[in-house]
C-alpha cells in the first residue's frame, strides 16, 4: 500500500488473459501475459534474454527498480512466485511475492483501478543468467534413485498417476505418469483458502512428511516449469533449504524424450 506510487517499485500481474486486469488491477501494476510474454509457442519458458530485456524496458523496470509479483488466485496462484523465479534466473536483485496475490488484495478490500498506468521505457541489460537455479532433463535422470537428492512432482495427483497428461487425460502417444523415484506433493498445499502461504510449521510438516528435507538435493518439477516454480520459492525462500532446483523442462519436455523413464 504505501509503495502504490513509488518510482522505484513496479508490480507485475501476470495471466493467462488480460480480462481480470483490464477489469481491475492494483493501481500502477502493469500486465504480463503468460502465453504471449513469457512463453514459447510449444509452452517451453523463453529464456533468450533479448526478449527479456524489451519486456522488462517496456515495463518500466531498471537493474535498481524492486519488483513486486502476482497473479490471480483462482487457477494461477503460483505466478508470482514463479515469476520470482524467473527474475531471479535472469539475475534481477530485488524481487519480492505478493503473499495471497488478486485474491487476498480483493479480500482486504484494497484499491483497484481500471485503468492502465502510464510507463517511461527503460534500458535494461542482462548480466547472466544463474544457471544455478535451473536442472535440465539430463541430470534429472542421472539423480534418479540417488539417496541425496528428492525428486518433487508438484502436480496434481492425478498428472502423476499418470489419469491426466497436463489438465485433461493422455491422448495418443502422450506419455502419462511421473518421473521415476519421484514423490507426489501438490503445490497448492502450500497455501492456505485465501491464497497466503502456510505458516513456517505447517510447510516444515508437509515437506518433512515426504522426506523433502533441508540435507537433500531437492529438484522440483510440474508441467511446463510454473507450479514448481512456486515449490522451489516456498523451499528456497520460506524454509532456507540450501540446495533447490526447478526442472523447468517438466513433464512437457520429460514425456516427450522417449528415452526417459516413466512410472504410473
Amino acid at each position: 500500500m504505501n509503495h502504490l506510487n513509488d518510482p522505484k517499485v513496479r508490480i507485475i500481474e501476470a495471466d493467462i488473459s488480460p480480462e481480470a486486469y483490464n477489469n481491475a488491477h492494483i493501481p500502477n501494476a502493469v500486465f504480463w501475459n503468460i502465453l504471449s510474454d513469457l512463453l514459447l509457442p510449444d509452452y517451453r519458458i523463453n529464456f533468450d534474454t533479448t526478449a527479456w530485456e524489451k519486456l522488462l524496458a517496456r515495463s518500466g523496470v531498471s537493474k535498481d527498480t524492486t519488483v513486486i509479483t502476482y497473479g490471480d488466485y483462482g487457477d494461477l496462484p503460483a505466478t508470482g512466485a514463479w515469476l520470482f523465479w524467473l527474475f531471479k534466473v535472469f539475475g534481477h536483485g530485488n524481487v519480492r511475492v505478493l503473499n495471497g496475490g488478486r485474491r487476498k488484495w480483493l479480500m482486504e478490500g484494497l484499491p483497484l483501478t481500471s485503468e492502465a498506468p502510464v510507463i517511461s521505457p527503460t534500458s535494461y541489460q542482462v548480466s547472466a543468467l544463474d544457471a544455478n537455479l535451473r536442472i535440465f532433463h539430463q541430470q534429472v535422470q542421472e539423480s534418479i534413485g540417488k539417496t541425496d537428492c528428492v525428486l518433487v512432482d508438484v502436480r496434481t495427483p492425478q498428472e502423476y498417476n499418470g489419469e491426466w497428461f497436463m489438465n485433461e487425460p493422455p491422448k495418443a502417444t502422450e506419455r502419462a505418469g511421473h518421473i521415476p523415484s519421484a514423490v507426489s506433493v501438490f503445490y497448492g498445499l502450500a497455501l492456505n483458502d485465501d491464497g497466503t502461504f502456510k505458516s513456517m510449521e505447517d510447510l516444515q510438516a508437509l515437506y518433512g512428511d515426504k522426506n523433502i528435507t533441508p540435507e537433500h538435493q531437492v529438484i522440483t518439477y510440474c508441467a511446463i516449469g510454473g507450479r514448481s516454480g512456486h515449490t522451489w520459492f516456498v523451499l528456497k525462500y520460506l524454509l532456507g533449504y540450501p540446495h533447490v532446483q526447478n526442472y523447468d523442462g517438466s513433464w512437457n519436455e520429460w514425456s516427450r524424450l522417449a528415452n526417459l523413464p516413466i512410472e504410473k
